[in-house]
């Protein structure tokens, strides 16, 4: 009893730090999608701007829809599906897209 206790309270833990966690990575991508714009880089060409905005997370810049530009290697963060396993996306312009 004493064990199934201990699992549902460290499960219960690990998923309520999650969405800080998401919300961390998006306020951060954001923040350096709003540094790039004001040293005047184009970000249209949807670039990966970090490849650990926090542990574990990415920051992408894509368009919503996408277009064939957010597809392509160069323009993907390399370190998603290796040492990082979640991103966000956010559009040139700086706007939440999504977050996986």
């Amino acid at each position: 009893m004493r064990i199934q206790f201990l699992i549902l309270a460290l499960v219960a833990i690990a998923g309520c730090t999650q969405p800080g966690n998401v919300d961390v990575a998006k306020e951060e991508c954001i923040k350096l999608c709003q540094e790039a714009l004001a040293r005047g880089e184009n970000l249209e060409n949807g670039p990966c701007l970090s490849n650990r905005v926090i542990e574990g997370w990415v920051c992408d810049v894509a368009h919503s829809p996408r277009q064939d530009v957010d597809n392509r290697p160069e323009n993907q963060c390399p370190e998603f599906g290796k040492s990082a396993s979640h991103f966000v996306e956010v559009d040139p312009n700086c706007r939440f897209i999504r977050s996986y």
